[in-house]
């Protein structure tokens, strides 16, 4: 039987936040029916594709996402029916046509990247390969490093800190498995650290504990004094990684002035939050730090790359999202080092596939990132496996959700066995 689609179907789901959020169907001629559920993000850039959302306050505040649904069915769908799943490129692209706008804002980037991701995944079932396998070849077997979020602030959690992650990256552990085990015991160990301090140990979006601190460096502190209170040492074992998400504190009206408003910290210049960067690089085993400064900062993120990017990975999100139009931009100016790839910001299996192989071509890193509303799909999983992407962020040791993607890591890990790979350069 052939690989021919006869049937794309879609179904409003909803998201790890309770939003609705766009699953999608794929059937072949074969009988094979594959799924993929679409992720959404909280804190978003503005150059992101955009997530078609319905507007009718009558259902869930105006987040539905039956038009997308509408989309998939009656436009995408009649648009594919007989063509062969195996083309891959030729399907994203004949959707991106489709649409006919810069960012997916007709049809709506949630309907075609779960078209997108379920046409790849019957790919791969038709194959009879695993996912990783079928997008990455014969060679994909390195199992990227857990950087896991073990504490939020910012956007992800209503609390008195900044940074919205703050990470625990096991680049010591000898492999996936053990380095997970690494993360997780020092999760369970800052649980700990917070109850005696009598801090609240509820979780935010993704999983991390979202305490009222006095500082983003009591943040630090508390995960450093967890590693070593796990049995590691931090810096060889276990070392951090920040996600500042600067542009959610950007200065109202302002590309480069900061106000740190959940920790009180005040209004700070590009210069002095890079004066700020440096203490804390100084002071604390910090190996990756994600949006430093805001998404338009660029002069802002080339000197911020200037003064660390010998010395710890700058990874561009907001800035970048994952689309090579604003990537080329940051290799000409040199405003990172390494870009986060998140499927939704772009919209296309192909389009993020493009995008990583752009950084490679310049030996910049690629970060696989799941969102803060995420569904039970391993999708990243398998992606970050099968495109060498070294390290992941799927959240922390909490939430099925997020350990769904560890759990799937693995599962390759098993599959791979004494072939699987494991380290952080």
């Amino acid at each position: 039987m052939s690989g021919i689609i006869t049937d794309i179907n879609a179904l409003e789901i909803l998201d790890s936040r309770g939003n609705p959020t766009v699953r999608v169907y794929v059937e072949l001629e074969c009988g094979i029916v594959s799924s993929a559920s679409v992720p959404s993000g909280a804190s978003t850039g503005e150059n992101e594709a955009i997530e078609l959302r319905d507007g009718d306050m009558k259902r869930y505040g105006g987040k539905g996402v039956l038009k997308a649904i509408t989309n998939v069915q009656d436009i995408i769908a009649p648009e594919l029916i007989g063509m062969n799943v195996l083309e891959q490129s030729d399907i994203d692209f004949a959707m991106i046509e489709l649409d006919g706008t810069p960012n997916k804002s007709k049809l709506g980037a949630n309907a075609i990247l779960g078209v997108s991701m379920a046409v790849a995944k019957a790919g791969a079932m038709y194959s009879d390969m695993p996912l990783y396998r079928y997008l990455g070849g014969s060679n994909a077997r390195r199992i990227p490093v857990p950087c896991m979020n073990i504490l939020n602030g910012g956007s992800h959690a209503d609390n008195s800190v900044d940074i919205q992650e703050f990470m625990v990256v096991p680049h010591g552990a000898p492999t996936f498995s053990e380095g997970l085990r690494y993360a997780t015991e020092t999760f369970h160990e800052l649980k700990k650290l917070l109850n005696a301090k009598g801090k609240a140990t509820s979780v935010g979006d993704e999983g991390g504990f979202a305490p009222n601190l006095d500082s983003n460096e009591e943040a630090m502190e508390l995960i450093v004094e967890a590693i070593k209170n796990a049995g590691y040492k931090p810096g060889s074992d276990i070392s951090l990684a920040l996600d500042s998400a600067a542009s959610e504190f950007l200065a109202p009206n302002s590309s480069n002035v900061y106000d740190l408003k959940w920790s009180g910290a005040g209004i700070k210049t590009s210069d002095e939050m890079i004066v700020m960067a440096k203490k804390w690089c100084e002071k604390y085993p910090i190996i990756s730090w994600e949006d430093p400064l805001g998404e338009n900062d660029w002069e802002g993120f080339s000197k911020f790359t200037k003064e660390f990017g010998e010395s710890i990975e700058v990874v561009g999100d907001d800035l970048f999202v994952t689309n090579t139009k604003y990537v080329l931009k940051g290799i000409e100016q040199k405003s990172a080092n390494s870009v986060l790839i998140k499927l939704n910001q772009i919209g296309t299996v192909t389009e993020t596939i493009d995008t990583i192989r752009m950084c490679k071509d310049v030996g910049w890193r690629t970060f696989i990132s799941h969102r803060s509303g995420e569904t039970g799909d391993t999708f990243i999983a398998d992606f970050a496996v099968a495109f060498d992407a070294g390290h992941i962020k799927t959240g922390s040791a909490s939430r099925s959700e997020r350990i769904e993607k560890y759990n799937r890591l693995l599962e390759i890990e098993a599959q791979l066995g004494a072939s699987a790979q494991y380290f952080w350069k």
